[in-house]
């Protein structure tokens, strides 16, 4: 017998929101089925329309609000958080942080089934605005003028946008100079439906620490109009750039960034610190974007690592090595290992950038390389991990597992594969003693976390 819905499309209903959704929507549920609604918060009372149903959950539109929650402000720009990846920019940062601790810990006990692990306040930052050190910012043409801004959700269609409240104000400065000289010049934007045009994307980097701004071009031909108009310009309008890269993509792809990179002017990199560890950043580096919440993030991490230099350390998905260089600071030896082998290169620049000599990079699947290190007669004390959302490969996790090293420190930047991989590693005789959440992006659904994880026979010494 088919399922009547308790809900229809065009239906007006009144609802009680519940929770928030992983991408920051309201949860109302009509006996028991689910109606996700944007920008509804928890515990506020509303009018909803449904504009779609299905089996097992349906999606609504906010039509009346009846009652506030305490934490929803007024949005500082309107356009904002419907084009600037800025889910939650109608809550209080104070209300941001409490949903953001609140699905550490829900994911923990539903996905991990860890009911005793001590989830310690999250650590926030204290101006959560301006903080992004980079921004790729696709351009476009409307009424005959180059457009360069955000993608309005679920389309292509860019919003031009003069100003990011989350960008630091060099990369804004940055992105919109680039945009009026090649406005100014007649440089026709990419048409991603002909595959025509030259300009795809205005990047741009920035060193925290140092104040060295690169801009990087992205066009589907392999030479500019009026390129050396463009630096020149570039150089007298933005006194903080240090480089000037063009990247050539020319597929037709999603993929921001092309195969083919040259410097128009200036270096190929610029530099950054994180704490006392200085970074080289080219256009194709890994490097976090928000650098404030990177050092309390990595300063967590190796507190729970707890080294006190005679221990032997292995950092899976090491990247250009940036928590590896923090780890070989209090470690004997570290060993980095990384899939794109691009920032194996660059991790061994930085290392002999500070001076380390006691870190190892190689390329591969981490998945590969440490069960043969493993073999080798590796063993480490200490293993790292800061996987990409998808969470750690399992056969990772089973090789830790074998290891056995003392202790497992986990660099989160999803808590729901976190959770997952928690379990297994608990199911394979470790204890997760602690989870600290890190709030890395702020105005946005991501929440980092790292966690401590320690051998079951050590916790029991």
């Amino acid at each position: 017998m088919k399922r009547t819905l308790p809900v229809q499309k065009n239906d007006y209903i009144d609802v009680i929101f519940e929770d928030l959704t992983h991408d920051g929507a309201g949860v109302a549920k009509v006996d028991g089925y689910p109606i996700f609604v944007p920008n509804g918060l928890p515990g506020e009372k509303a009018k909803v329309k449904v504009i779609k149903v299905n089996k097992g959950y349906g999606f609504g539109r906010l039509e009346e609000l009846y009652e506030k929650s305490p934490y929803r402000i007024e949005i500082p720009r309107e356009d904002l958080p419907k084009y600037g990846g800025c889910q939650l920019e109608h809550i209080s940062y104070e209300g941001q942080l409490k949903y953001k601790e609140n699905q550490v810990r829900q994911v923990l006990t539903r996905i991990g089934k860890l009911e005793d692990v001590v989830v310690h306040p999250i650590l926030g930052m204290d101006n959560p605005w301006h903080y992004r050190n980079k921004a790729q910012v696709p351009v476009g043409e409307k009424d005959g003028k180059l457009i360069a801004g955000f993608f309005k959700p679920r389309s292509h269609e860019i919003v031009d946008t003069d100003e990011s409240l989350i960008q630091i104000p060099e990369i804004n400065e940055a992105v919109q100079v680039v945009k009026e000289i090649c406005g100014k010049l007649g440089i026709p934007a990419y048409n991603e439906e002909t595959h025509k045009g030259v300009l795809r994307h205005i990047m741009a980097r920035y060193g925290k620490q140092t104040g060295e701004l690169m801009v990087v071009i992205v066009t589907r031909t392999g030479e500019i109009p009026f390129a050396e108009k463009i630096v020149e310009e570039i150089v007298e309008r933005l006194p903080k750039v240090k480089s000037i890269v063009h990247n050539v993509n020319s597929k037709r792809t999603n993929v921001i960034l092309g195969d083919k990179t040259k410097v128009l002017w200036g270096s190929e990199v610029i530099y950054d610190y994180i704490g006392d560890v200085r970074f080289a950043i080219s256009a194709l580096s890994f490097y976090q974007v928000n650098p404030v919440q990177t050092k309390v993030l990595y300063d967590k991490a190796l507190e729970y690592a707890a080294l006190t230099g005679s221990e032997s350390v292995i950092d899976a998905y090491c990247g250009i090595g940036t928590i590896s260089l923090f780890l070989a600071q209090k470690a004997r030896k570290v060993f980095g290992v990384e899939i794109v082998p691009e920032a194996i290169e660059d991790a061994r620049k930085n290392a002999e950038l500070n001076g380390f000599t006691n870190a190892e990079f190689e390329a591969g699947e981490a998945e590969a390389v440490i069960p043969k290190w493993y073999e080798e007669g590796n063993k480490a004390d200490v293993l790292v991990v800061d996987p990409p959302r998808k969470g750690c490969d399992e056969a990772l996790l089973r090789t830790i597992i074998d290891m056995k090293p003392k202790k497992v420190v986990y660099v989160s930047c999803n808590p729901a594969t976190l959770a997952r991989d928690l379990r297994i590693l608990e199911d394979g005789g470790y204890k997760t003693v602690e989870v600290q959440p890190v709030d890395m992006f702020p105005h946005t659904t991501h929440c980092e976390a790292v966690a401590r994880i320690v051998l079951n026979e050590e916790v029991e010494k």
